[in-house]
């Protein structure tokens, strides 16, 4: 059996390094700004949306994996890799972002997609089934708590706040200048991959990727989230990787009180922020058995 896990484990690996050379590119546009898309299989439409400092590639394992069953479209978002990149941190407004999903689920002639997000994707997602439910037929979420969750541990958290601070720092004008295309790579733990990810961030732009917490992430001082909560109507899937430590996972506390549907949650506490990649073959065998559900 063992040598069966491990047989399985090393074919989902070398399909995953192949992904690049089995997608088909394109773009959707959202009022003149190009996303950039890239796309295989066949069947329901997945939409896989990146965080910071990230693009399309961190989902090669999950696309390999759910490519024989559904047409994955792993996008870049505005600012990143191959997508447009327009000046000014006003066109990084929450609305921007939620609409060039829209673009991409339209260009698809589809009128809903299964969602997949992970950190400032995760946001993006939680904010499209929360603002435009309509357009999301399953919700996954990888290592960014529900906005309520995350709001209320930023005000009343003494370590979330600590932990922030790297987000406070990114939003200081200019700080874009301390980055470079092989700092923001240095995560990534394949060597093979690193070398694609200084290639797309290279092409990307740092002050655009940085105007993403200028312009959408609280600022101090913290105020907790009031008033009352849409309840999501779609089932959510989320995983976490408890070694994150810019995002707790005390956020996650309460989160069955936001979702009007079933939540599966998945905690891995070998995996870090990057879960999608630390912890690949097990997110990606869980994604595909909640989908078939």
């Amino acid at each position: 059996m063992s040598k069966i896990l491990l047989f399985l484990a090393v074919s989902a690996f070398a399909l995953a390094q192949d992904v690049e050379s089995r997608v088909k590119h394109g773009y959707a546009e959202n009022n003149g700004v190009k996303i950039h898309y890239a796309t295989m299989g066949s069947g329901p439409l997945v939409i896989m949306i990146h965080g910071f400092p990230d693009y399309w590639y961190t989902w090669r394992h999950q696309m390999a994996a759910l490519a024989d069953s559904y047409r994955v479209v792993a996008i870049d978002q505005r600012g990143y890799n191959l997508s447009d990149k327009p000046k000014g941190d006003e066109n990084y407004d929450m609305k921007f972002l939620v609409g060039d999903v829209i673009a991409v689920i339209k260009a698809f002639n589809k009128e809903k997609a299964i969602v997949i997000g992970h950190d400032w994707g995760g946001m993006v997602s939680w904010q499209l089934a929360l603002n435009a439910p309509q357009f999301v037929e399953k919700l996954i979420i990888l290592n960014l708590p529900h906005p309520r969750g995350l709001g209320r541990e930023l005000a009343t958290n003494p370590a979330q706040q600590k932990n922030s601070q790297y987000a406070r720092n990114f939003q200081k004008e200019g700080f874009e200048k301390n980055l470079t295309a092989a700092g923001l790579a240095g995560w990534v733990q394949d060597l093979e991959a690193r070398k694609k990810y200084v290639e797309a961030f290279e092409k990307s732009d740092f002050s655009s990727m940085l105007a993403y917490y200028r312009r959408n992430y609280p600022r101090e001082p913290y105020q907790a989230p009031t008033g009352e909560v849409a309840k999501l109507p779609m089932p959510v899937l989320m995983f976490h990787g408890l070694k994150d430590t810019a995002l707790l996972s005390d956020a996650l506390n309460n989160t069955w009180d936001w979702i009007g549907n079933d939540l599966t949650l998945m905690t891995i506490p070998e995996a870090s922020h990057f879960v999608q990649q630390d912890a690949a073959e097990k997110v990606s065998r869980m994604i595909k058995l909640w989908l078939s559900k």
